[in-house]
């Protein structure tokens, strides 16, 4: 499992309210059986609007690892998929003013920490990242603060949230097959599943 305790790289700024999941990745890309490629769409009617002037299309901003957003980020509908394209885009961690209680748990799911900030704190981190876009913005779960260059700015995160990260608890699936043979043995011991248990790894 994967302890998730500091989150560093260059950020992206993306300014505006309420930017919702179709905009994050539109419904006509959710026909994919796997998440494979989103991240090539990840914010496609946006920055086709644009002409290649979107803050993902921009070359001082490819390669960012820490989005920098603002009110409500992730409304609309529950669709996973819109953090998947994020984070296959190369987003490793959000920080923003707030965000949808869904996305915000699909997010975490994926060990991408979702951090808050004050609507000032966020703006002065906005407005640095878009003077000087190579800045590196480092985001610490223990401390709770964000760095960039000489800006450090407080952030908060619900504290369940914060120790599944820092503990490695939030990968749901590491820990199943961490503790696979524990499970195979409790499986075991249930009358109504003889037969039906698979005996090891191999045959999952």
């Amino acid at each position: 499992m994967s302890e998730i305790k500091t989150v560093t790289g260059r950020g992206i700024p993306l300014q505006g309210d309420d930017i919702d999941t179709d905009r994050i990745i539109p419904a006509r890309f959710l026909r994919c059986v796997t998440f494979d490629g989103l991240g090539d769409q990840v914010f496609a009617d946006d920055r086709s609007q644009l002409g290649g002037k979107h803050p993902f299309d921009l070359p001082q901003y490819q390669g960012a690892q820490i989005l920098v957003v603002n009110n409500n980020f992730g409304c609309g509908s529950s669709r996973e998929h819109a953090p998947q394209a994020i984070i296959r885009w190369g987003i490793k961690a959000i920080i923003g003013e707030s965000f949808a209680e869904i996305f915000l748990g699909n997010s975490l799911t994926n060990g991408v920490p979702c951090v808050t900030a004050t609507p000032e704190a966020i703006a002065q981190l906005q407005q640095r990242l878009q003077s000087h876009p190579a800045t590196l913005v480092s985001l610490d779960l223990q401390a709770l603060s964000v760095t960039a260059g000489d800006l450090e700015i407080a952030i908060a995160i619900n504290e369940g949230a914060r120790q599944s990260l820092v503990s490695g608890k939030w990968d749901s699936f590491g820990q199943l097959v961490q503790n696979l043979e524990t499970i195979l043995e409790k499986s075991n011991q249930i009358p109504y599943l003889h037969g039906f248990v698979v005996s090891s790894y191999e045959e999952l």
